[in-house]
């Protein structure tokens, strides 16, 4: 059969785990004999916005949907039908069998319902919070404290200070930029990405706190203090709902809390008919999807699989100090920010027998790296940059405590996933599908989400005793691998084409 794969974004410019899962999954669905294209989006000013362009990468082929943020309004961030209609066009073009849509950001719900139109089979991975968050779907408030429960007020707030499409300014640069690629073929996007990145990047400089105090001084101000809720909040309840309508603040979030709601209530009206299958990775945000009001029935929890032939023979190396990494994106809502103060409140004697390494990219928010720099440099913790895909077994194999800080609900972690196969022991919030993903005691140990405190008494008392690491695992991991997930998703696939009376290939 043919399987169309729709992701927001895609390889290699964002490496991140919806993307990743989305190569692999086509990777095995492709060997199992099936014909497996790509449907993203990219945000380029150096072509034309809503374009469709073709490439092929790592072995499938990619149909990149050229999103620059022209919106007028907030409604064409989850509802803009420019990219249905030419998501519409591409799907009679390609005519897919099934379409399986792994994230809706910077497209469009008109998508979905342009394949229901075709009666074709559609299934939906929910990898985050994103319907029912419109802020990058982290439900993450803007002052950074997680958003435990769904209060559109509050959204009105937080949407106030989300800059979700391009200025006036932008917007004509970026078609200036886009005409003179069509005219001379010379690409200027580069260039002025280039300039912007490094006059945010002297912004971020400028604003950046003074160095960090020393352990202990009135000096030393925490980036975002976990509410009390935020640090008791049972990892194994979903997050809970709340639908208030009334806003009795400025007229702008009033606007923007009203707008909310009625995204809330339109996503589910219109995904519900439209999709066959919604598929959870975790139970956590199953729980948490359920509660939001999609029917039990319809979402299936799929405990996310991953490439295990990268870490059939690779073998965990010892050395004589403890090795604490972190691998992600460096940005906020990871966390990295509660493990650099968490290491800077070690004892200078227990820091010197273990090292910390931060790998992941430096590029995004400019503001939050300056402040990662300045703390990193006053404890001695290394930044080496992004860490390339084929690189991460080796250096999970080097890793005796890898930290996990997310201060949001993650959902499944590709990194913990491929920890536990590796059979490196973590050390994660007790948050989400984080918590859920790793027993405590077994195969890692929890702290209390954005504790810095709790994480650095957690650290000490490891690298005090390595003897508590190498206790772990002690009867090995069952991590699922992403073959399983490709055959499970064949004969789900084959049922709905089955159901519509469609034959199967």
């Amino acid at each position: 059969m043919r399987i169309l794969l729709v992701s927001h974004d895609f390889l290699p410019r964002h490496p991140a785990g919806t993307e990743i899962y989305t190569w692999q999954l086509g990777l095995r669905l492709k060997r199992l004999g099936h014909d497996v294209h790509v449907f993203t989006t990219e945000k380029d000013i150096g072509r034309a916005n809503l374009t469709v362009h073709a490439r092929e990468w790592g072995g499938l082929p990619v149909h990149e949907l050229v999103n620059n943020l022209f919106y007028n309004e907030f409604k064409e961030t989850w509802d803009y039908p420019p990219a249905a209609r030419s998501f519409g066009l591409f799907l009679d073009d390609l005519k897919p069998d099934v379409v399986h849509f792994m994230h809706l950001m910077y497209l469009s719900v008109g998508c979905i319902e342009e394949v229901a139109k075709r009666n074709l089979p559609v299934f939906y991975t929910l990898h985050d919070y994103w319907l029912q968050c419109p802020r990058f779907g982290q439900r993450v408030h803007a002052d950074r404290s997680i958003c435990h429960a769904i209060d559109f007020n509050r959204c009105g707030t937080c949407l106030s200070t989300f800059k979700f499409r391009q200025t006036r300014l932008e917007r004509g640069l970026a078609k200036v930029v886009a005409r003179v690629r069509g005219v001379t073929g010379l690409d200027l996007g580069p260039l002025a990405r280039a300039v912007r990145a490094r006059i945010e990047a002297n912004r971020a400089r400028r604003r950046a706190a003074p160095p960090v105090a020393p352990r202990g001084s009135a000096g030393a101000a925490p980036l975002a203090p976990p509410t009390a809720a935020a640090q008791t909040t049972p990892s194994t309840a979903p997050a809970p709902v709340v639908r208030s309508r009334t806003a009795d603040f400025g007229p702008v979030a009033a606007g923007l809390a009203r707008a909310a709601a009625d995204r809330d209530a339109a996503l589910r009206q219109r995904l519900l008919p439209a999709v066959d299958q919604f598929i959870a990775p975790s139970r956590f945000l199953r729980q948490s999807f359920v509660a939001w009001g999609l029917p039990e029935e319809r979402v299936k929890y799929m405990r996310t699989g991953i490439d295990l032939e990268a870490f059939e023979r690779v073998e965990r190396q010892p050395a004589e100090r403890v090795r604490v990494a972190f691998i992600g994106t460096v940005v906020e809502h990871k966390g990295v920010h509660v493990l650099l103060r968490a290491w800077r409140r070690l004892p200078p004697a227990i820091r010197a027998r273990a090292e910390l390494v931060v790998y992941g990219p430096l590029q995004h928010q400019p503001d939050y790296q300056a402040r990662v720099r300045a703390l990193a440099e006053a404890t001695g913790a290394r930044l080496a940059g992004p860490l390339a895909r084929a690189d991460v077994p080796a250096v999970l194999t080097r890793t005796d405590i890898l930290v996990v800080p997310s201060v949001w609900y993650e959902n499944s972690p590709l990194i913990i996933l491929e920890a536990l196969a590796m059979g490196t022991p973590l050390l994660v919030s007790n948050l989400g599908g984080m918590a859920e993903l790793v027993d405590d005691g077994i195969t890692g140990f929890h702290f209390k989400v954005g504790d810095e405190e709790h994480l650095a008494n957690r650290l000490e008392d490891l690298i005090a005793h390595p003897e508590l690491l190498a206790s772990l695992y002690p009867e090995g991991s069952a991590v699922r691998d992403i073959g399983e997930d490709a055959a499970e998703l064949e004969r789900l696939y084959t049922q709905a084409l089955v159901r519509r009376g469609r034959n199967v290939k």
